[in-house]
């Protein structure tokens, strides 16, 4: 155990323990989320069940032994729904393709992780449009979860209209929804995996007692317990051909990009977020071993997207953990021990359905909007980039249209403010990385439509 330097750091095994297993409860949700969200792309739903847990596991182990830090791991929500809605399904992109566009990411994530060029880059994106992005893949992912469930349906006059509430698969979700309230209001650890428990209990009953019509739903009883699903349909598959395509690149750098971003400052605003709270924090704002757990998420994205899975990213909900007392790298192994535990349980997790993981989805989507008050909508330059960055992740289905159009703005409207500004205190410094993501954006509008 010196290797976690327990009592320098203030704490001890009990508490480790009891912070591993109250954050891999409050994180759980994904297993069953991840293998629903990517399973709409085509991949196999078990493989991806397996694969979840595996680099889940293997990342957040990595981290407790290499970091030092009780910071968990897993395929990040809100880049895998970018992954299967707007790449795969939106943009026709096949899964493998996706798939290699995550693994570049994670290569680049490496370097930067390694280099200097880190702290340049989160200098240089401001704070408004990481807020911004965070606030639109909230709306976005809860979105998802409504159209999951049925409460949102598709409308040719309309677009989008309200789905029927007396729909079992509504009904099961509006309870689903409830549940994490209540108990989140109670401050019940793991409140979004009991929820979705629930909701799939009373699924799986609906299912029992009318199997035809649960059928029209996507519901059906477990096929057993324990069982191990095979990755192979899923491993191994990168399919790097739009790299060697002039017609297709710009597309591919485009997604490659947004999967950086989102995945980039996702992991810092987390681990500054969590860190913050329990005093892992210096005097100049620096995150204890803070580049050895970029490092681990950044392997880790790289090694989920050859196994078969979407970016794998630190969780905030690894706060929970830490709440509870975790100090230390000993409660991430122990996290990580319980996800290689839970691969050998897919049936269970391949049969909960979408109206009892959309619940997880749509609250999931108002923790991410909390950010929002932190926006300065009175500066038009700050707040019109914000606005579009968040409204048009969801009305676009895209949050990579939602990321071009906000930078895309941010850029010109302070290029235009800053040339006609006179007084030189009052331009705005806008890096010249914001400029050339603009160029890039334009680029790509252009060439791609």
């Amino acid at each position: 155990m010196e290797r976690f330097k327990l009592q320098e750091l203030g704490s001890d095994v009990r508490k480790e323990v009891i912070g591993g297993i109250t954050t891999f409860l409050t994180m759980a949700y994904i297993i069953a989320v991840n293998a629903n969200i990517l399973g709409e792309t085509g991949m196999n739903v078990g493989a991806v069940v397996t694969v979840t847990c595996l680099t889940a596991g293997l990342t957040t182990i990595a981290m407790g032994l290499y970091a030092n830090l009780p910071f968990a791991l897993a395929s990040g929500m809100g880049l895998n729904a970018f992954f299967a809605f707007s790449v795969v399904i939106g943009m026709k992109v096949p899964w493998q393709v996706a798939l290699a566009a995550v693994f570049i990411e994670g290569i680049i994530f490496i370097v930067l992780s390694l280099s200097n060029v880190r702290e340049a880059v989160v200098t240089a994106i401001p704070t408004t449009l990481k807020l911004a992005v965070t606030a639109g893949i909230g709306l976005f992912i809860a979105f998802i979860g409504f159209v999951d469930a049925g409460i949102v349906v598709s409308n040719e006059a309309t677009k989008v209209a309200m789905g029927t509430f007396r729909s079992p698969a509504v009904l099961i979700t509006v309870l689903g929804v409830i549940i994490i309230v209540v108990l989140s209001k109670k401050k019940v650890r793991g409140a979004i995996l009991w929820g979705i428990l629930a909701s799939a209990v009373v699924a799986w009953i609906f299912a029992m007692i009318s199997p035809e019509s649960a059928a029209t739903y996507g519901i059906s009883t477990p096929k057993g317990l324990i069982k191990y699903e095979s990755m192979s349909p899923i491993a191994f598959q990168l399919d790097f051909s739009y790299l060697k395509d002039p017609a297709k690149i710009m597309q591919f750098v485009t997604i490659m990009l947004t999967f950086l971003f989102v995945d980039f400052f996702d992991t810092v605003g987390t681990l500054v977020g969590v860190a913050s709270k329990v005093g892992m924090v210096d005097k100049e704002g620096r995150v204890r071993n803070a580049g050895k757990a970029l490092l681990v998420d950044a392997v880790g994205t790289t090694i989920g997207a050859v196994l078969g899975t979407s970016t794998v990213t630190t969780y905030v909900e690894s706060s929970a953990g830490v709440a509870e007392g975790a100090r230390t790298g000993l409660a991430s192994v122990v996290t990580g021990i319980l996800f290689l535990i839970a691969m050998f349980f897919s049936p269970l997790f391949i049969s909960i359905p979408m109206c009892a993981t959309a619940p997880a989805l749509i609250v999931v989507g108002f923790f991410m909007m909390e950010g929002v008050t932190k926006i300065d909508f009175n500066d038009f330059t700050e707040g019109v980039p914000a606005f579009l960055t968040i409204a048009m992740m969801p009305l676009t289905y895209s949050i990579g249209d939602g990321l071009t159009m906000g930078i895309l703005s941010y850029a010109v409207l302070n290029f235009i403010n800053n040339l006609f500004t006179k007084d030189p205190s009052k331009k705005k410094k806008v890096s010249i990385v914001i400029y050339i993501l603009a160029i890039i954006f334009i680029a790509k509008l252009y060439f791609t439509g």
